[in-house]
């Protein structure tokens, strides 16, 4: 299998400038030799997951006409993408996606997938600011708020790590749901480098019976494509 299989539409949750390649099977795509040296070792499941997600990454990637190529590691053990691209890739319970874009078009973005469960008190109590416990205290029992609360500051800090290369906190980040439109706004609450607004983080939403998937994209200024642009999966 040379690719990822039982391809994934992922729902309109990013613009038509960023490619996405999601599955619900694991590839059996060849990883390029430096690639294999990122997992020497690791448990089969890393390895499936790594795999992956770096096939949908080099998919996304052709959909933008950059040709197969290895994508690297950094220390804090995020995707090293070629030169003018950003991207984001995420992995839950049989589930992989990768969104990649050119820097040309956006600053940066961040994708994340996970499998819908409730939290723990503590684990909520970890990532919740008491403003939002509150939200989510009064919020309807239709959607799984915590956990896509969870989903949406990843996503965030996928987004935010390119630009600052800093570690951010859940407690940084403040995040406001519209159930209605599936989009959050974020308010980051640590300063931002000149030039970017700590309320450019915008995000959309999606959650099924089994995982919630959120994407965060930040524009090149606020004039860039947002997120109520024209959407393609």
């Amino acid at each position: 299998m040379s690719g990822p299989s039982d391809r994934f539409d992922v729902p309109d949750l990013f613009p038509s400038v960023v490619a996405v390649v999601a599955t619900t099977g694991p590839s059996r795509a060849p990883l390029h030799p430096d690639e294999e040296a990122f997992i020497a070792g690791a448990i089969e499941r890393r390895q499936v997951d790594f795999a992956t997600g770096r096939a949908c990454a080099r998919a996304a990637l052709g959909q933008l006409g950059v040709p197969p190529s290895s994508i690297g590691r950094g220390p804090s053990r995020e995707p090293i993408w070629p030169d003018g691209i950003c991207g984001s890739i995420t992995h839950c319970e049989r589930f992989w996606a990768a969104a990649v874009a050119p820097r040309a078009a956006v600053r940066s973005l961040g994708l994340d997938a996970e499998s819908r469960r409730a939290l723990s008190p503590a684990v909520l109590r970890r990532i919740a600011l008491p403003e939002e416990q509150r939200w989510l205290d009064a919020a309807g029992r239709d959607l799984p708020w915590d956990v896509l609360l969870f989903s949406a500051k990843e996503s965030v800090y996928k987004a935010w790590f390119p630009i600052m290369r800093t570690w951010l906190g859940f407690e940084d980040v403040f995040v406001r749901f519209d159930a209605a439109r599936r989009t959050f706004q974020v308010d980051v609450r640590i300063a931002a480098p000149e030039g970017l607004d700590p309320g450019a983080f915008h995000g959309r939403f999606h959650a099924d019976e089994t995982r919630v998937i959120t994407g965060v994209v930040v524009p090149l200024d606020r004039k860039s494509t947002r997120l109520n642009s024209s959407h393609v999966s």
